[in-house]
């Protein structure tokens, strides 16, 4: 009998078997395909690449702070004589971030080579300036906590210094701040959507009465100060203890109040910045002051202390101050 090794059952199982695995085999590289496409580097719509390139765009800072500006209202006669009678040497955010942008772009500043560092309170309202800072050298770097205190310290010093691009640049901007509401009481602000005129720092406040309890001799010492649950404010309170006899004596304590937050903020910036100055790369410029925030419809004001340039070597080697202030 012959034999049809066409049809015979073993022929066709193998005929299957193949075929099987050719599908599979053809299924497998699909998959390997679609797989290796999910881990290609893929640039989002809208963004560059970070490589040396934080804010995408080829803007310059001084266009982008014009942009910004133009959205901004004009300065408020009234205001503006209000706020620089009680902090004289203050300028509004509008001009000074129009002269940080054009002093640092001399200096090779630019947004894609400069990583932004903030230290301010945690308050919505000193987000104003770091917002505006944001549209012209892109995210940056938070160090701040409470009443602006760079409680991040030695550590999101060396963490931000790791993030500046190679032969790149950093800003570092620092301070408290103050609300100055429309009838000029100090440490009030309007806010939007609130119809009480609000604490302005409440943080400062909170450590200023705290502070006075102290030195009048009401105070009820808390020994559990430093609870987990609050121990950025339990510092704030530590950290002004020294400037208790210079508050009382103040004429205004609440236009004081900033000023000596502000001292005790510089000694711990300084100190930060001098543990870490090795990892400065280009440059590092910077801006300490006092926020001084007044109601949403009004521009908002900042008092510079110090602008100061440090070189690749981590030394001040020029204070701007005067080109900030002029």
């Amino acid at each position: 009998t012959s034999l049809n090794i066409q049809n015979h059952p073993l022929n066709l199982l193998l005929k299957s078997s193949i075929s099987t695995t050719m599908k599979l085999s053809l299924a497998s590289l699909a998959l390997l395909a679609a797989s290796a496409s999910a881990f290609t580097a893929v640039t989002p719509a809208g963004r560059a690449s970070t490589s040396l390139n934080i804010l995408a765009g080829t803007q310059s800072a001084t266009e982008r702070v014009a942009n910004v500006m133009a959205a901004r209202p004009e300065e408020n006669e009234a205001i503006d004589a209000l706020v620089k009678k009680n902090f004289p040497g203050a300028i509004s955010n509008k001009a000074m971030e129009t002269k940080i942008a054009s002093i640092l772009e001399a200096k090779g500043f630019t947004p894609a080579n400069t990583l932004l560092c903030t230290s301010l309170c945690c308050d919505e309202l000193a987000r104003n300036l770091e917002d505006d800072l944001n549209k012209v050298y892109g995210h940056n770097f938070n160090l701040g906590g409470l009443s602006g205190f760079p409680f991040a310290g030695n550590t999101g010093f060396g963490a931000m210094s790791a993030h500046v691009p190679d032969d790149g640049f950093c800003l570092l901007v620092h301070g408290p701040h103050v609300g100055i509401s429309k009838d000029g009481v100090i440490g009030k602000v309007e806010r939007s959507g609130i119809a009480l005129v609000d604490n302005c720092c409440g943080s400062a406040i909170a450590a200023s009465n705290y502070l006075k309890g102290i030195t009048d001799g009401s105070a009820n010492i808390n020994p559990g100060i430093q609870l987990f649950s609050d121990f950025q404010q339990g510092a704030v309170q530590e950290l002004i203890l020294p400037f208790g006899k210079r508050l009382a004596r103040a004429d205004e304590r609440m236009r004081e109040l900033p000023y000596a937050l502000y001292d005790s903020q510089e000694v711990m910036v300084t100190d930060i910045v001098n543990t870490g100055k090795a990892s400065i790369k280009q440059g590092l410029a910077v801006l300490g002051g006092i926020q001084i925030n007044t109601a949403p419809d009004q521009l908002d004001y900042f008092h510079p202390l110090r602008f100061d340039y440090y070189d690749a070597d981590g030394n001040v080697v020029e204070s701007m101050i005067d080109e900030l202030s002029s």
